[in-house]
């Protein structure tokens, strides 16, 4: 439970970011027609937390393995949170001109250094207290914390906008939503983080950490350790995560963008959904993303984290080659949109809940912290900080159902590293 308070809490102020940087950020921060605010604008986006992701998990992972789980955890806990909260008090380009995108481009930079240090810290907390055969189910805990975090953030949003009447295509630049609304949930992260606080320092140590430190197996420098003993399951765990980071900022974020009218493809038909229409199919399909990620993470324990995910990979294989039936601008409905979005957050749920699992269990314990983040963050940057870049462009040049084949080809290339994985399930952690 407080990996999963942790988790829920990064999560929610990562999203919150991502859903202002469509409904504010433009407006307020990056004002149309100067080319230095646009240009600070494609920083502040999406390349420059998913850049400092690796590096947070460089950082946090360095002192993860050499002074322990729990400190590291409240360390980037801390980061995420008052980075999160210093975004909602931040001054606009209208006041302060370009510092205005340059500090959001900074609270950006150390939101992804926090979620770059939390989630391999909470997977080892899970994995690492785990009873004897009920890994995969402890694991998945952290996992959860991603779709609570996201409904939570985009829920927050969505009652706020519908509460002060805000059409984001229509509204006036003096609007009480840009004026102060979206500064809401900013400024409320504060509460979650003091909470998940309040759990984390009240934890101790894991027994598989403290094992390791009583046996002096800690190591000086924990990332050129695991760069010169572990480089082959930097790379493998790094593909093995590669096809659940682009089916979901492929069914999340460039889905946002394509379904609300953003994107036109090749023939130029659009596909126009209202915004908040939109984020009420998203809210119900994230359920599904949380409703499987505990079932996956039972049948990683009952039959192995190998044959699961290469069963879930397939699917997405296949998900990938239905695009063109499912999001063929001529003709998607609102009830086949919900049934592309509720398919790939499923087949998400069930790809996202055992890697926290598999990615720690790669790893030895003194390199354990270093090792499966970098591998997690690694795989967000050519799974996720590209995936909506890549598919606006495919879908404007080839058509929709290329989109399909690009998330295909990440599959194949998922589905290959997990032929070359060994089964985990059944390895003593301390013994890795």
């Amino acid at each position: 439970m407080a990996s999963m308070v942790g988790t829920t809490i990064e999560f929610f102020d990562f999203y919150i970011y991502a859903t202002a940087a469509v409904l504010v950020f433009p407006t307020l921060f990056f004002p149309k027609g100067n080319d230095t605010a646009a240009l600070l604008s494609s920083f502040a986006t999406f390349g420059l937390a998913f850049a400092a992701r690796p590096l947070g998990s460089m950082l946090f992972g360095h002192f993860g393995d050499r002074i322990g789980r729990k400190a590291t955890l409240v360390g980037s806990l801390l980061t995420m949170g008052i980075a999160t909260f210093v975004i909602g008090l931040l001054p606009t380009y209208a006041t302060v001109g370009y510092w205005a995108p340059a500090l959001l481009a900074l609270m950006r930079f150390c939101q992804g250094l926090g979620l770059g240090g939390e989630w391999s810290g909470a997977a080892l907390l899970a994995t690492e207290t785990a009873e004897r055969g009920k890994r995969g189910w402890a694991a998945m805990w952290p996992q959860l914390g991603a779709p609570v975090g996201f409904f939570f953030a985009n829920g927050t949003f969505l009652v706020l906008m519908e509460v002060m009447d805000f059409n984001a295509k229509t509204a006036a630049h003096n609007h009480a939503f840009l004026t102060w609304g979206w500064r809401i949930p900013f400024l409320a992260s504060a509460v979650m983080v003091v909470a998940g606080l309040y759990v984390r320092l009240k934890l101790t140590e894991t027994p598989v950490f403290s094992r390791a430190v009583a046996e002096g197996k800690k190591v000086a420098a924990p990332l050129a350790q695991v760069l010169k003993s572990s480089w082959r399951e930097l790379i493998i765990g790094t593909f093995v995560m590669l096809a659940t980071y682009t089916v979901f900022y492929v069914v999340t974020t460039w889905a946002t963008s394509y379904g609300t009218g953003k994107v036109v493809d090749q023939s130029g038909v659009k596909v126009t959904f209202s915004y908040t229409e939109f984020l009420k199919m998203q809210l119900v399909s994230v359920l599904f993303f949380a409703a499987f990620v505990p079932i996956s993470g039972w049948l990683a324990d009952r039959y192995g984290r190998r044959p699961v995910l290469l069963i879930v990979t397939a699917a997405l294989v296949v998900f990938g080659l239905c695009f063109e039936i499912m999001l063929d601008p001529s003709s998607v409905d609102k009830t086949m949109m919900l049934l592309f979005l509720i398919v790939g957050m499923t087949l998400m749920g069930l790809s996202f809940g055992p890697m926290s699992a598999v990615l720690p269990e790669l790893f030895p314990t003194n390199v354990r912290y270093t090792g499966s983040g970098i591998a997690y963050n690694m795989a967000s940057i050519i799974g996720a900080a590209v995936a909506p870049f890549i598919a606006t462009w495919v879908v404007h040049d080839y058509g929709v159902g290329w989109v399909g084949v690009y998330l295909a080809v990440a599959a194949v290339l998922t589905f290959i590293a997990l032929l070359a994985v060994r089964e985990t399930r059944d390895v003593d952690l301390a013994d890795v």
